[in-house]
This record gives structure tokens, C-alpha cells and sequence, in this order.
């Protein structure tokens, strides 16, 4: 299953990090993982949140550069090696990852968000290979 992931180009000044945050608090947005990559001019906040729709509404509205992405959320055996192996089927499928990011862990599973360059062939892959991948639904309840 495909879930959103939402986007916000942030400048790289003081502050602007916690507006962004602040918008998406004031309307019950909860972040459930992030990822923050900077360059000199301006860092690219990656969002998995409880309402990604809600989220880039309200930042647009306060005039913050957002957008949605379908990427995917795995459900992975917590153990050493797990990740390696889910890697190499996507690999031998020949689907590119473009990034990746955890999400969160519990004491029997851990979950990663990653963007492929074709989402769809990629979900296809981790299906035929008994991967599990999370819906927006299944993430709120995380």
C-alpha cells in the first residue's frame, strides 16, 4: 500500500524549522517520523504524518512551498540483516531507491520509508516477497 508522505521546502534561517512545526501542531497534525536534508539555501523537510491532506492545506495557507508523495511505509523484521535482504529484492527487480528514512521501532518490528523509482513495481516486489507495507490508516494507529 502506498502512503503520503508530505514535503516542505524550509529556508535556512532561524526559526523557520519551528513555524512549519507550529502550523502543522496548531491543527492537530502529528508527526510520526521526519526527515530534514539542508543545502545552502534551503532544507527539504520530509513528513509521514497522522493527516498528510490536512498538513499541506494549512502549510500552503500559510505560504509554505509543500507537496505529497506517494511513497512507501515498511513493516520489517527487527533483526540484523532484515533490511539488507529487503534491499536486494528490490535491487534484482531493478528499481532504484531514491531515499530512505526510519520510522519508528517497536520491541518486534521496525518500520522505513522509502521513495523507489517506481513505487508501484517496487510494492509489487516486497508483495511477492512476504514484505508487509502500511496504509495511511495503519500509520495513524502507529
Amino acid at each position: 500500500m502506498l502512503a503520503k508522505q508530505l514535503s516542505v521546502f524550509v529556508e535556512n534561517r532561524k526559526g523557520r524549522l519551528g513555524e512549519v512545526l507550529n502550523v502543522l501542531a496548531e491543527h492537530g497534525v502529528n508527526i510520526l517520523s521526519m526527515s530534514l536534508a539542508d543545502t545552502t539555501e534551503y532544507g527539504l523537510l520530509r513528513l509521514i504524518v497522522n493527516h498528510p491532506e490536512l498538513g499541506k492545506a494549512k502549510l500552503t495557507a500559510a505560504g509554505f512551498s509543500s507537496l505529497l508523495s506517494d511513497v512507501l511505509v515498511i513493516e520489517i523484521p527487527h533483526k540484523a540483516g532484515a533490511l539488507q535482504s529487503l534491499l536486494k529484492c528490490i535491487e534484482e527487480a531493478g528499481i532504484s531507491v531514491e531515499y530512505m528514512y526510519g520510522l519508528s521501532m517497536d520491541v518486534n518490528e521496525a518500520y522505513v520509508v522509502l521513495k523507489a523509482s517506481d513505487a508501484t513495481q517496487t510494492e509489487k516486489v516486497l508483495l511477492e516477497n512476504g514484505v508487509k507495507t502500511l496504509s495511511n490508516e495503519q500509520i495513524k494507529a502507529l
